[in-house]
């Protein structure tokens, strides 16, 4: 994206509009921890910076409650600040969201918290809006990326007006969808001092002042569900109409269209919702006693609907109305907005979904060849998995658990204390975990895990970047969000401090070599001295770092078309063809690893 500002107009991806509004609305602190669908809108906003020279901080922080307690303190001080994260990286923060909204702000913080419903590149579909009610804090559902940019300037002039923190909620199809966005030509600029005031009934409130804040924020609420930038908005004023439909987010878009196409924008009312919370008392109650029928459409929890006071007549999540899990596509709007109606019309145009392709690491991924080793120095392993590309070690069963950031090692400590109250021969157990996600949640864990006496090995798979979510730098590489130096913190050294007797580092590649890496650190953890062992398997992403091809790969006539090296190590790059393997060049990156893998070494170096 080059020289954004030039124009007032501008074909923007969703989280570009964010990141554009986020600058031009005077932030000087942006943090955040990559995540899709929200990894986008700080580089976005590193790249603005440089292009405009605007005196902003913007970080990849560690982690979300990181990210999100460096915003929070520059809104202290009365700067405006933003924090994106995805729907997950929220719980991350939790603890920080909900003290937060009593102690309030004093510059604006917007909180930007990316759902992905579906999902489609996430453990969950948790509704953030849910995270907002229960921090009880007011929360903008933007329904495409234009919505979203306009609603930004809103959303910081309200957390100002009334010093509470707000939440901005888009989803994948917002994030990602490009739209022709206007935008003001520059930043404004906030006059306004950047000083600390003390308040300790406030910033470091006891639970005698806490109470006193949580009233304060119920009164904010009541009066923030009033503001005209917060209000409902009726697109189609209709009289004497007994359907109404009230939506918000993406989904608004999609009901609108179908009402289109469908021909029946005189057949419903439609109600458009900024801010499905707070909503006014008011608002509620007309729209309950004025329609025979509500159809409440809403990405992916009932929001809005559990708001509304009587529910006999309306349709939606609470009565299996709606589905209660999936995105609410056009294809799955029309039949139910078709019953709601009257089962009467017909689409005119409908798309055909690709059934798509299971997800693989890419050919050259050094996670392939790390995941292949373990499998074979630990055939009976338990494998605990984590959150990242690496993830998809699932593909060649070497991966048995994956709940969340920083859970592989807890639970790999879970399984060794179970074994041992069990008594008998140790079983094996290994955790997988990425070298980004490691300092994100893994540092805790390890700690615990060392404190309580577990023994289990741990392997990081250091691929020297964030690849999943586009290839940001971490902590480990002392890479900052601008490209410049930082202080970088090494794994080994971090691993040193924990405690750990046994540390090796070894090539990914290196196959035969970290095989046998494998079965000492096995050994160690049997001994009578051991505990945990680390090992450090470390190759840079092919992704993120251009590589010449190290080899040409050939298949010889020595192959019997066992399908062992798709089954068990499945490199795209591997080709199953009528009898025997073959390569598809295009996709080999020449890492020389499959070399390994054949049974029979029919796999060879073209010489």
């Amino acid at each position: 994206m080059k020289n954004i500002n030039d124009k007032n107009q501008r074909i923007l991806m969703g989280n570009e509009a964010i990141a554009l509004a986020v600058v031009n609305s005077g932030c000087s602190v942006v943090t955040s921890y990559p995540g899709t669908p929200a990894s986008e809108i700080l580089s976005t906003v590193s790249n603005l910076i440089s292009i405009n020279h605007s005196k902003i901080h913007a970080e990849w922080s560690v982690n979300e409650k990181s990210a999100f307690e460096v915003a929070l303190s520059n809104s202290y001080l009365g700067g405006r600040s933003a924090v994106a994260m995805k729907q997950v990286g929220l719980n991350v923060a939790a603890d920080s969201l909900m003290s937060s909204a009593y102690t309030g702000v004093i510059g604006g913080l917007l909180i930007i918290a990316a759902d992905d419903p579906g999902p489609h590149s996430s453990q969950t579909e948790q509704d953030s809006r849910f995270m907002a009610m229960l921090a009880k804090i007011p929360v903008f559902d933007p329904s495409s990326p234009q919505d979203a940019y306009s609603m930004i300037r809103k959303a910081f002039d309200i957390s100002e007006k009334y010093r509470i923190p707000l939440m901005l909620r888009p989803t994948t199809r917002v994030c990602h969808a490009r739209q022709n966005v206007a935008h003001s030509s520059r930043p404004i600029t906030l006059e306004r001092p950047i000083e600390f005031i003390r308040d300790p009934t406030r910033w470091a409130a006891t639970p005698r002042y806490r109470y006193i804040l949580h009233k304060q924020l119920n009164l904010k609420l009541d009066r923030i569900s009033r503001e005209a930038n917060a209000k409902p908005i009726i697109v189609n004023k209709l009289t004497k109409c007994k359907y109404c439909i009230i939506s918000s987010g993406v989904s608004f878009s999609y009901i609108m269209d179908l009402l289109q196409e469908l021909s029946l924008n005189e057949m419903a009312v439609l109600i458009k919702v900024p801010v499905p919370y707070p909503l006014s008392n008011m608002f509620l109650q007309s729209v309950t006693d004025k329609f025979d029928k509500i159809m409440v459409v809403e990405e992916t929890y009932p929001v809005i609907e559990l708001q509304l006071p009587h529910r006999k007549n309306v349709f939606g999540r609470l009565n299996g109305f709606i589905p209660k899990e999936g995105e609410l596509s056009p294809d799955v709007l029309y039949p139910l907005l078709n019953r709601f109606i009257g089962n009467k019309y017909k689409r005119r145009t409908k798309i055909k979904a690709s059934l798509g392709q299971r997800p693989s690491l890419c050919a050259g991924c050094p996670h392939r060849a790390t995941f292949f080793a373990i499998r074979s120095a630990l055939p009976k392993a338990i494998y605990a998995g984590d959150i990242g590309c690496y993830t998809l070690g699932i593909n060649i069963g070497a991966v048995d658990t994956c709940l969340c950031m920083g859970a592989s090692i807890n639970q790999a400590a879970g399984f060794y204390q179970s074994f041992k109250v069990a008594g008998g021969k140790m079983h094996p157990i290994v955790a997988a975990i990425g070298d980004s996600t490691f300092i994100h949640a893994g540092i805790p864990a390890l700690i615990n895990s060392v404190y309580n006496n577990a023994r289990f090995i741990i392997v990081i798979l250091d691929n020297a970047t964030t690849a999943m979510t586009g290839n940001q730098p971490t902590a480990a590489t002392g890479v900052l969000a601008n490209g410049s130096s930082g202080t970088g913190l090494p794994l080994e050294d971090i691993l040193k401090g924990c405690g750990l007797k046994f540390l090796k580092i070894v090539d990914s590649y290196d196959v035969p070599n970290l095989i046998s890496v494998l079965k000492d650190a096995e050994a160690f953890t049997l001994s009578g001295e051991g505990g945990i062992a680390a090992v450090i398997a470390r190759h840079n992403c092919i992704m993120h770092t251009k590589m010449e091809k190290k080899y040409i790969m050939k298949v010889s006539s020595n192959c019997t078309g066992c399908q062992y090296c798709i089954t068990n190590f499945e490199c795209p790059a591997l080709v199953q063809s009528k009898k025997h393997i073959t390569i598809n060049h295009t996709l080999c990156s020449g890492c020389g690893v499959c070399i390994h893998v054949c049974p029979v070494k029919a796999i060879q170096v073209q010489l």
